[in-house]
């Protein structure tokens, strides 16, 4: 049986796909959940400096979303065609795309600039992305992103939008069937088992 180790901070971050796709898939795996004084002495080991990391059977690989592909293709996650795994790609990228938007108000310093970027995500990006998603929903039959079950794309839009959604109640009510495609992931036995147990965590 194959060992899957995840190093990663005690933070959802860019490392928790990673260890949704192994709950979705129903394997076993140790969460190495590192603390701020293990990480310098760990850093050199790890494939390019930084985590997260999966581990198999004692090689290491990097890149979060490298390492989620590869388990949607290991696990039957990734659509039964080439064609399904553009597909799965192309609503990766897209939720990507949300993700290095929603970071910039956080390591912004001025806070006049902050407010701003905060504005235009909510007002502006946040609405733009969405309608995109939903637009890819829809073009699938309206219940999962790709094919007829559970995908990568299905788990990825979960792990981020979740995050919007515990922050603002009302940020998919203009987007029904995205709200609904939420539940549905989030309802997933194995992912509801995980969710429930999981840290809390702020980020």
């Amino acid at each position: 049986m194959t060992k899957y180790t995840v190093y990663y901070f005690n933070i959802k971050g860019r490392g928790e796909i990673v260890r949704l796709m192994l709950t979705a898939a129903g394997v076993d795996f140790e969460d190495h959940r590192v603390q701020g004084e293990e990480w310098p002495k760990l850093k050199s080991s790890m494939p390019t400096g930084q985590m997260p990391v999966l581990e198999i059977d004692g090689k290491k690989f990097s890149q979060s979303l490298a390492i989620a592909r590869y388990l949607a293709r290991e696990y039957g996650m990734a659509g039964k065609t080439n064609t399904d795994q553009l597909l799965m790609d192309q609503i990766v990228d897209t939720v990507n795309d949300l993700i290095n938007e929603m970071i910039k108000p956080v390591f912004e310093k001025d806070e006049a600039r902050k407010a701003e970027l905060e504005k235009k995500l909510k007002e502006e990006t946040m609405p733009r992305i969405f309608g995109t998603l939903n637009n890819f929903l829809e073009s699938n039959g309206g219940d999962y992103f790709v094919g007829t079950k559970l995908s990568l794309a299905d788990v990825f839009f979960m792990d981020i939008v979740s995050r919007v959604v515990e922050k603002d109640q009302k940020a998919l009510e203009k987007f029904p069937k995205l709200a609904a495609n939420l539940k549905k992931t989030q309802s997933e036995p194995k992912i509801a088992e995980y969710l429930a147990k999981r840290p809390k965590t702020d980020l």
